[in-house]
């Protein structure tokens, strides 16, 4: 990993030099990363290719004020996140606040494959865990949520979410517990 960041280093430090071409690599190693952060927030694929490129655009822009203070992704990911919120604010429409679209499982990358041995009564209460979970999801609040989905479908570490985020470590652990916590409860209605 110390590798990735001293690559990032080299790459902006190239991109605020002018050399368009390292901030393309940029964009290139961490366009699928941003497209599923914005995912989260907004269901039309379309819009969150358009979002997506949007802040790519906001980060080259902000380039030159990047100290480096953050890891390049996470400050990344803010940006994508930022732009993901503003987007919808500007089209007067709340987040949808899923990670992802149920019904058709567009951004689904982390589905199972169905086994020939799976039962009908297997598959339905599969699909009523599924249900369950991703209707708890929706309903934690939004700095809930998003320090559980950086958590748990983005595999960050506390203190890459906790800089994403712009808050404390403590902060998002006790997010992430609550939001687990939340969850579990919806889980255990089930039965």
């Amino acid at each position: 990993m110390a590798v990735e960041q001293v690559s990032d280093q080299r790459l902006v430090e190239r991109a605020k030099q002018g050399d368009n071409r390292a901030f393309d690599l940029l964009v290139l190693k961490y366009q699928s990363r941003m497209s599923s952060v914005v995912a989260r927030y907004i269901r039309d694929h379309h819009e969150v290719a358009d979002v997506t490129q949007e802040a790519f655009v906001k980060a080259y822009r902000a380039l030159p004020n990047f100290r480096g203070d953050a890891q390049f992704y996470t400050w990344l990911y803010r940006i994508a996140i930022n732009t993901a919120k503003n987007h919808l604010v500007a089209k007067s429409r709340r987040p949808p606040d899923v990670d992802k679209d149920i019904e058709t499982g567009e951004f689904s990358d982390y589905s199972g494959v169905l086994e020939a041995e799976e039962r009908p009564d297997q598959l339905l209460a599969r699909d009523q865990l599924q249900t369950v979970v991703m209707k708890a999801l929706e309903d934690l609040p939004e700095d809930i949520r998003t320090a559980l989905t950086l958590r748990e479908f983005d595999g960050l570490s506390y203190e890459d979410i906790a800089e994403i985020m712009s808050c404390p470590v403590g902060t998002v652990r006790s997010r992430i517990f609550r939001g687990r916590e939340s969850i579990e409860k919806a889980i255990q209605g089930i039965g």
